[in-house]
């Protein structure tokens, strides 16, 4: 049966100091690599790149066995994979999951980010629910095409028929929905951005942020690893709008590693931003 491995290497600063360059992408078919293009593959030494994953046997490209999912057992930092396949063949889509690692080193300490974006290495590690959306949508680029694009939970069985607002203006309730995010760093957080587009006749009538500080030498990657963490108000309980984007300032300089947003009742938001100056860039 045709079998895939894969490679994968992190280009480090000594790499690109060195004045080695990866070939350029191209796409065509119809021929080989020319013998110019296989000599700049040998120059950066792809061929000995530490293994993600060893030759595999492959299932054909019927609809009910295409999608090859493969565990990666030892993860590790890469910047460039490469595929290889046995002997020959086609493979139509290759998907890398994972979690971003930013280098904060190289980022300006003085300029703002969204801090729990998943292109930063922000990842949505635990909530209480999620039947109609995943939280790690919160984090997603851009704003959500459509409600299944945010995080939305089930209405809660045991809720009132009506329900009263308080002097807050925001429904009072005993029930509560909750999604938890590792920043792609701890940082300072400025500004929260709570945006409930799409969702007008289920968005939850108020929210609130509460953040905590995991220190470094715990993963801070499971609900296990905040079981006895001291979490602290960011944002206080606000009211929400239907389809609306909401800003928020903070004023502290606190720093954080993971933020909590607990919504009430319950249903949908669409994107959670978390803006903020980090903390691992010196």
């Amino acid at each position: 049966a045709p079998c895939v491995s894969i490679q994968g290497y992190f280009a480090d600063e000594v790499f690109l100091d060195s004045g080695l360059k990866f070939p350029e992408r191209q796409g065509k078919m119809g021929s080989a690599a020319s013998e110019e293009e296989m000599k700049a593959a040998d120059a950066v030494g792809s061929d000995k790149w530490p293994e993600l994953l060893p030759s595999t046997a492959l299932k054909p490209g019927y609809e009910d066995s295409c999608h090859n999912y493969l565990k990666v057992e030892k993860p590790r930092v890469c910047t460039h994979l490469r595929l290889n396949l046995f002997p020959d063949g086609g493979v139509a889509r290759l998907r890398s999951f994972g979690v971003v690692v930013r280098n904060w080193a190289a980022f300006p300490k003085d300029e703002e980010i969204d801090l729990a974006a998943m292109e930063n290495g922000g990842q949505a590690i635990a909530c209480s629910d999620a039947h109609f959306g995943h939280p790690r949508n919160l984090i997603g680029l851009g704003r959500a095409e459509n409600m299944g694009d945010g995080w939305e939970t089930a209405r809660k069985l045991n809720r009132p028929a009506i329900l009263k607002a308080g002097a807050d203006g925001c429904l009072q309730h005993t029930d509560e929905d909750w999604s938890i995010i590792r920043l792609g760093g701890p940082g300072k957080v400025n500004e929260i951005e709570v945006d409930t587009n799409h969702f007008k006749g289920n968005f939850p009538s108020s929210c609130k942020l509460e953040g905590c500080l995991i220190p470094s030498n715990r993963a801070g990657e499971s609900l296990e690893d905040l079981s006895d963490v001291q979490w602290s108000v960011i944002l206080p309980n606000v009211e929400l709008s239907p389809h609306k984007q909401h800003y928020f300032k903070v004023d502290s300089q606190a720093i954080y590693s993971h933020i909590r947003l607990t919504i009430a009742p319950d249903g949908g938001v669409s994107r959670l931003r978390v803006r903020g100056l980090s903390s691992s860039s010196s």
